[in-house]
């Protein structure tokens, strides 16, 4: 030990000399160690050095200084794999490097694993295989631009099985801007084999260079097309059989396809590529599969609005447009919808609205000229009402015999009014939602389980929880982000589904959040133009599954899968496709949504680190909740009035919920001008009854009547309010009516008739107002008036001065006794 310390001081003394010689050793053997790693041809060049192990065995992909060799093959079934993916924290290296060498962290770790890889030159791939541009390449760097686009239009069988072939077809564009050569397209696995977390679902979703982990392309399996010219597009087709693809076993795959150059110097060259996962179960597989619970949400916006218009014969709704023509029609999203939820093993989400409305349209509607309308006479009558009967009738065999949800009325922005402000309207929310269960029980012939909350984003939190309990709701779904189990089976992050009983007797059913993400972010085009993308949500969809049941293989365990409230008919056939290849491979196992609630595990909220701001923009504002608060008391006391109070309070109570409804987080301006509708129809129905103005009134005798012309512009007949007139001179002139009853047929004005006493000459100034009668609150405005009160006899003079003396005498009487005291 003393000779290693000695000879540690000589080295450490050994001044520049030293230094140089060791500067110089590592040199060489990074330099050395770099050409090895590096693929011979040009930049981006593939050979067959990228070659796999038959069978799975592993190779030596990658280079490192002291016997360091990184493992780029594959084990069989499963078998350990060394490629610079580290589990649980850990960090592993690939490529080429020495002992401290600065690398670039960039591979995918599973909770949290990090992977370091050293620079390469530039254009060159890196001996992790990720391409450098100049410098060392992080995630997040920018995205290579080949001049070559690939979609992939087709890719059958979805999940391969044992044998067979697997039939890729699409199209590649030059997008060059110049001619390009013949060029061979190939397809590769990824060098690491059946993918182990979701997680790396998504890093390879996003990785966009050719790299090593793409793995090598698949001998002697590829197509050749003829030299593009610019702008040029062609087809393309391939057949590989599976076992030419080496496949480890059941498990998500990375999929690339890519598109290199044919002939020439720079043969080999990648000019363009697209990924996408391949899902195998090979048949004596044996996964516990995923109890899988599928919702299927036949949802739309408010349409209807809180006017009507009455006739002798109905009291005909009005709609803000037309659109649900279009939609219950042939064709229309919501009648495709019911078409394919048919049969299906889903179970359907409805909102008692749409129901209401649909049997609105179906009996006779109007539309308004222009949304927001406050003069029903100026609706044009509606188009859709044969439409909408049809679409009850389909929705009405479909739902036969399986489970329907009924959410709240007008389905509610339950995080809105959580933290907006909504609790005075809780009340309102709560009798809506059982009137709307009773309205689908009756319209469709069922028995739909009601107290079923949904909050926007699956956000759930203590305000939300105990707002959702007020209004009857005892079951919310939830994010599996936002919820916890005493003792989870696998880590935050992961498939994480099922009912969670909550602190207050809540349940909270938890949906996967990261399907939830991958469809509501689809939009995929119903036509052939939609067919790449809806391919690889599909392919996505698959592997996200086929992972999640691979994570506790043997565990029986639940998978909640909720699509958008407003789901794209292109996202509901994806969904419907990946629920039937699952099931049919054996990996799903469709449930129904009691069975999701069955036996809840006990946990709680996670604590709650920040809102999301987008979805904090997306909320109702305060000021428009506050808003509907107090258009629900002038709706109140409208109710007062009305001889046929009950049908417009239902209308106007319906508007109100609508208001609210999670539907307006897509169209912020449709919601303010929907609450500006509701608004402007109860100012205008509270203002069409109203006092006719009038200016001078002439009072001839000592006993008159004094006419006053009540308006009631509503449609039905107008009772519960009272005249009452205040006298300002009442030793000249009083009423002696102290409150006249006033009832007015609809749309008619009435004039009612006070009774006076006059008893001096002389102008007087007389306020007539009109109050309910149920509370005695004033109704509108007051209307002032003069009264001119002529020729009062002489004897009513003398009576009216008579009776002022007795009452000075009395009061000198009062006065002169009190003094004496």
């Amino acid at each position: 030990m003393a000779g290693a310390g000695v000879e540690v001081v000589v080295v450490g003394r050994g001044g520049t000399y030293g230094r140089t010689v060791v500067a110089t050793v590592t040199t060489i053997l990074i330099a050395i160690t770099s050409a090895l790693c590096i693929p011979a041809g040009p930049a981006e060049a593939v050979g067959s050095a990228q070659g796999r192990g038959v069978h799975g065995g592993a190779m030596a992909y990658g280079c490192a200084v002291h016997g360091g060799a990184t493992a780029y093959g594959r084990e069989p079934r499963g078998g350990a794999v060394t490629q610079g993916r580290a589990s649980s924290g850990g960090t592993a290296v690939s490529g080429c490097g020495v002992h401290g060498a600065a690398g670039t962290s960039h591979g995918p770790g599973s909770s949290g694993g990090s992977v370091a890889s050293g620079p390469g030159a530039s254009g060159a791939i890196t001996a992790s295989g990720r391409e450098a541009h100049g410098a060392s390449t992080a995630r997040g760097a920018p995205s290579r631009r080949y001049p070559v686009s690939v979609e992939l239009a087709s890719l059958t069988p979805a999940v391969v099985r044992q044998g067979g072939e697997l039939r890729v077809s699409g199209r590649v564009t030059n997008t060059s801007g110049r001619r390009l050569g013949a060029v061979r397209i190939g397809v590769r696995i990824g060098a690491s084999g059946a993918i182990d977390t979701r997680g790396e679902l998504s890093d390879v979703a996003r990785r966009t260079p050719l790299t090593r982990a793409d793995g090598p392309e698949v001998a002697n399996r590829t197509a050749r097309l003829a030299p593009l010219e610019t702008g040029a597009e062609r087809g393309f087709r391939l057949t590989v059989p599976v076992p030419d693809l080496e496949l480890d076993g059941a498990g998500a795959y990375a999929l690339t396809v890519n598109v290199v150059r044919a002939d020439g110097a720079r043969a080999g060259t990648v000019l363009g590529l697209t990924r996408t996962h391949l899902s195998a179960y090979p048949d004596a597989t044996r996964l516990e599969p995923l109890r899988t619970t599928v919702l299927w949400p036949v949802l739309d916006a408010p349409r209807m609005e809180a006017l009507t218009l009455r006739t002798q014969d109905s009291v005909l709704p009005v709609f803000r447009d037309d659109e649900l023509t279009a939609a219950f029609g042939p064709g229309g999203r919501l009648r495709r919808l019911v078409e394919m939820g048919k049969g299906q093993p889903v179970t359907w989400v409805l909102d008692p609205d749409l129901i209401v409305q649909a049997q609105a349209m179906a009996d006779g509607y109007r539309v308004a000229r222009t949304p927001g309308d406050s003069d029903p006479r100026q609706a044009a009558e509606g188009e859709g009402g044969e439409a909408a009967a049809d679409w009850l009738a389909a929705l009405r065999t479909a739902v036969r015999g399986r489970e329907v949800i009924a959410l709240p009325y007008a389905d509610p922005d339950l995080t809105s009014l959580a933290r907006g402000g909504g609790a005075p309207l809780t009340g309102l929310l709560r009798r809506a939602s059982r009137t709307g269960r009773s309205v689908v029980d009756r319209a469709l012939g069922v028995h739909a389980r009601a107290g079923v909350g949904w909050p926007a984003g699956g956000e759930l939190d203590d305000r939300i929880a105990r707002y959702a309990k007020k209004l009857g709701l005892d079951t919310v779904l939830a994010s599996g982000a936002g919820v916890a189990t005493a003792g989870e089976l696998v880590s935050e992050g992961a498939t994480d589904d099922g009912a969670v009983s909550l602190e207050g007797g809540t349940t909270a059913l938890r949906y996967d959040a990261a399907i939830a993400s991958l469809l509501f972010a689809s939009h995929p085009a119903a036509g052939a133009s939609g067919a790449p993308a809806r391919l690889l949500l599909r392919q996505r969809l698959l592997a996200e599954t086929l992972t999640a049941a691979r994570e506790l293989p043997n565990a029986r365990r639940e998978l909640v899968m909720v699509p958008p409230r407003r789901m794209p008919l292109a996202v509901a056939r994806v969904l419907l496709t990946v629920v039937a290849e699952g099931r049919k491979a054996g990996w799903l196992a469709p449930a129904g949504f009691a069975a999701a609630l069955r036996k809840p595990t006990a946990g709680r909220l996670r604590g709650f680190d920040g809102y999301p701001l987008a979805r904090h923009a997306a909320e109702l504002p305060p000021d428009r909740l506050a808003a509907v608060v107090r258009d629900r008391r002038r709706m109140r006391a409208l109710a007062k009035v009305l001889s046929d109070a009950r049908a417009t309070a239902a209308s106007v109570r319906a508007a109100l919920a609508r208001s609210v409804a999670t539907a307006w987080r897509a169209d912020p301006a449709g919601a303010a001008a929907y609450q500006r509708g509701v608004s402007r129809y109860l100012t205008a129905s509270i203002a069409s009854v109203r006092l006719v103005p009038k200016s001078t009134v002439v009072v001839a005798g000592g006993s008159a009547t004094i006419p006053v012309t009540v308006d009631n512009g509503l449609q039905q007949d107008l009772t519960g309010v009272e005249l009452r007139v205040l006298s300002s001179r009442p030793e000249r002139l009083t009423a002696r009516d102290r409150a006249v009853p006033v009832q007015a047929s609809r749309a008619v004005s009435r004039t009612v008739r006070i009774r006076v006493e006059a008893y001096a000459n002389g102008p007087v100034l007389l306020t007539a107002r009109l109050y309910t009668t149920a509370d005695g609150r004033p109704w509108g405005a007051p209307m002032t008036f003069t009264a001119d009160v002529r020729s009062v006899p002489s004897g009513a003079v003398l009576f009216v001065l008579g009776g002022t003396g007795l009452i000075v005498l009395a009061v000198a009487f009062r006065l002169r006794r009190a003094r004496r005291r």
